[in-house]
């Protein structure tokens, strides 16, 4: 298999998405307490094992997905999985705004990122982007 470059708009969104993915994964799963930190979360000191829950949910999961995207970002059904992912990750993250009282800044905002790393594989699945 060759890896090959994104040559068209439709192809660069959901190559971005998925590296943006993959960058995400490895600082989880190389530094899971920066991540957790960024996150605002804590792994308490009598817990050490949650730490492995930033390194492999976070770390690794974000890995796969990200690599795979990357490496077949030209696939529709990629594109659509990614782009689910991060649409459902965003209403989580909205029904948590709206019934936890989680309406701050840090999760407006990454409720806009992750709406924009749904909205860039799942529109060039659908052909909402021209080349």
């Amino acid at each position: 298999m060759e890896f090959a470059l994104p040559e068209t708009n439709a192809d660069w969104l959901p190559f971005v998405a998925g590296a943006v993915t993959l960058l995400v994964g490895l600082v989880g799963l190389f530094a899971p307490k920066l991540l957790l930190r960024i996150l605002k979360l804590q792994a308490l000191p009598v817990r050490p094992e949650a730490v492995a829950e930033g390194r492999s949910t976070i770390g690794g999961f974000y890995i796969g997905t990200g690599l795979m995207t990357v490496l077949l970002f030209d696939q529709p059904v990629v594109q659509i999985m990614l782009g689910g992912a991060w649409a459902l990750a965003a209403f989580g993250r909205l029904v948590s705004i709206l019934s936890d009282k989680g309406g701050t800044v840090f999760n407006a905002a990454a409720l806009v990122l992750q709406l924009a790393l749904a909205a860039m594989p799942l529109a060039s699945a659908f052909g909402l982007v021209p080349n």
